[in-house]
């Protein structure tokens, strides 16, 4: 099936013709006057370096939004429920909470399923092995749950999905269940193999006809899984999740369509699973641009106006394990409630928070209650499922569903360009984008143009994590794989490493605030200082102040310190740095906070280490370490 590259256009959105006018008593203002006055403010600085974000993503957003902005892409005069579906499939706002079982024995997975289904779930994701798939397996499973009343969703390997397909349907036919009401879905997923163990796959067609043929008595299971959640793991861009995530579900499409499969059968039988990250906004405009792009190319396979619900997009999402912490691991519920926000406002249709100790140890019944009460807290107290798309209209929200649109179709083709998913994952093409982007995220967390709160920012001074590591999140490149991985590495791992290595030092480096002079910029310089230094795990002695060097070097010498930091302004370093470099005498490492005109000077006479806003943060850091751990 060959896809046009004019699939998508601005143009799918429908201006609204009639629109009220609010606050008319008041005189308009126009775009060139709020721009005039936005100038004047500015005071000659770059209007476009000083309020234009350039996204990582690849565009522009602007610092205000007018309706003029929307004229072209306004979907408000669509609704919910609508072909393209940028406002939602459903006119409700009603998800499934759904809780992950890893099953080792059927009846402690039973058990634990009839427990969390009292306790608010309504969606059970059970993950079973191959060896497990067997009709007494399904019998125990399912043994006392109302199918009909949740949603039920089962990983195994892919191998095996038409089995258990077609136990399923077996239980549901002896058990006297209408299999009209079934809800759920077989996560049949051949290439996620390929990009987590490098090994290929093969009679996926072949395969997956077999598995939609065996689900043909449960109307209502989705059986074909794309899963662009683990790019979003693997440290990928938006736009790259949604565009490689889009390619990932029409691999299905295609192969199966030219199997001779109905393209509007195919297209039902599609689950998407999508990370979330934390970048609010643009999460939420995401699933919007995702329904949207997802019903175009649906449309394109020919599907008439009768098969238009075809093209309605299932959307599973996932809180990335990306952004979660070792460290100041409760920071994590604060990183996934906004995640969840996101998704249940974007209008996915299921969702799993990831508990918040999940990076470090197999969750246990405190983290995974509070990961399903967070989702209950949104639906009980927050009311998020009583409004549909409450972003529809917004000049911000709107335009980025737009922007989104367009970056990930470029991306979308790329991977067309290249012969479809499969073959762009076999030549490596998809896994070498989202490295490239992994490492460039990397970056940006070592020299703090992203924040990861606890981590590279603001960490807890004195918390120790070392004893609270119970497993490592790698996943395992097969021996004989022949297929270029994914890599998943999250973001703190490396400022993780630091602090490690520190807890397992015989001494715990201290770092000295020698704080002096001008009391503004001591105080400034000696917060940033400390939580500079805090990052490595180090001891952080902090003071409000001395009356001279010596008093300051004598206090830190008698305090232990191994790191003296000078505290002050630029103005008084001239001559502050050089007396306080004397004064120490190479007995400890003397730094500068701050990037004063005078550096070089200062470099000229032996003084080398700086820490400022420009800093590598974890760079600095590293060869600190090797000189003190």
């Amino acid at each position: 099936m060959c896809l046009s590259k004019n699939i998508f256009k601005p143009q799918l959105y429908i201006m609204a013709d009639n629109r009220q006018k609010l606050f008319s008593e008041f005189p308009p203002v126009t775009t060139a006057q709020w721009m005039e006055r936005i100038t004047a403010d500015l005071k000659g600085a770059d209007f476009e370096k000083k309020l234009v974000w350039r996204t990582n993503e690849g565009f522009k957003v602007m610092p205000f939004y007018r309706q003029e902005d929307i004229e072209n892409i306004s979907a408000t005069d669509s609704f919910p429920g609508e072909f393209p579906y940028v406002r939602g499939t459903k006119k409700t706002n009603e998800w499934y909470v759904r809780q992950e079982i890893e099953v080792t024995t059927a009846a402690e997975a039973n058990k634990k399923a009839l427990e969390i289904l009292n306790k608010g779930v309504d969606s059970i994701g059970f993950v079973l092995s191959a060896d497990l798939v067997s009709q007494q397996t399904v019998d125990t499973l399912l043994k006392g749950i109302s199918l009909e009343c949740i949603e039920l969703n089962f990983r195994t390997c892919y191998k095996e999905s038409a089995k258990l397909v077609t136990l399923l349907a077996d239980y549901v036919k002896k058990n006297n269940i209408d299999a009209a009401k079934v809800q759920g879905s077989v996560n049949f997923d051949p290439f996620k193999r390929m990009l987590e163990k490098g090994k290929d796959a093969e009679n996926i067609a072949a395969l997956a006809t077999e598995l939609v043929k065996a689900s043909e008595s449960l109307p209502k299971f989705r059986v074909l899984g794309a899963n662009p959640y683990i790019f979003n793991n693997a440290g990928a861009y938006i736009v790259q999740e949604l565009g490689f995530g889009l390619a990932y579900g029409n691999e299905y499409l295609k192969q199966l369509t030219e199997a001779g499969q109905p393209a509007a059968l195919v297209a039902k039988k599609i689950k998407f699973s999508f990370g979330i990250s934390s970048n609010y906004f643009m999460e939420i405009a995401k699933f919007r641009a995702a329904r949207l792009l997802w019903a175009k190319i649906v449309e394109a396979y020919g599907i008439g106006n009768d098969d238009k619900c075809a093209a309605k997009m299932n959307v599973h999402a996932i809180t990335s394990d990306w952004n979660q912490t070792v460290y100041d691991a409760h920071v994590n519920l604060l990183r996934s409630q906004t995640e969840s926000m996101s998704a249940t406002l974007g209008g996915v249709d299921s969702l799993t928070v990831s508990p918040f100790d999940k990076a470090f140890k197999t969750p246990d019944d405190f983290s995974e209650r509070i990961a399903r009460n967070q989702q209950l807290l949104l639906k009980e107290e927050s009311h998020f499922d009583k409004v549909v798309d409450p972003s529809a209209g917004s000049y911000y929200i709107e335009n980025l569903t737009l922007a989104i649109a367009q970056e990930a179709w470029k991306h979308f083709l790329e991977v067309e360009d290249k012969g479809g998913f499969y073959a762009a994952v076999k030549e490596g093409f998809i896994q070498a984008q989202i490295q490239a982007s992994s490492t460039a995220r990397a970056n940006a967390i070592a020299s703090r143009k992203e924040i990861l709160l606890g981590t590279n920012q603001f960490p807890n001074f004195n918390e120790q994590a070392a004893a609270k590591i119970e497993k490592s999140t790698a996943c395992d490149k097969a021996a004989d794989a022949t297929i270029e991985t994914l890599t998943y590495n999250r973001g703190a791992e490396q400022f993780e490493a630091l602090r490690l290595a520190t807890e397992k030092a015989t001494k715990r480096p201290k770092a000295f605030m020698l704080t002096i002079g001008s009391l503004a910029f001591r105080l400034a310089r000696a917060q940033f200082s400390s939580n500079f230094f805090a990052c490595a795990g180090y001891e952080v002695v902090d003071n409000l102040g001395f009356k001279t060097i010596d008093e300051g070097v004598a206090a830190a010498q008698k305090a232990g310190a191994d790191i003296i930091v000078l505290c002050s302004s630029d103005d008084e370093y001239a001559e502050l740095a050089p007396a306080a470099f004397k004064a120490i005498g190479g007995k400890q490492l003397f730094v500068v906070a701050g990037s004063p005109a005078c550096m070089d000077d200062l470099k000229a006479q032996g003084i080398e280490h700086f820490v400022h806003v420009r800093s590598n943060v974890l760079e600095t850091l590293k060869a600190f370490n090797a000189k003190l751990v």
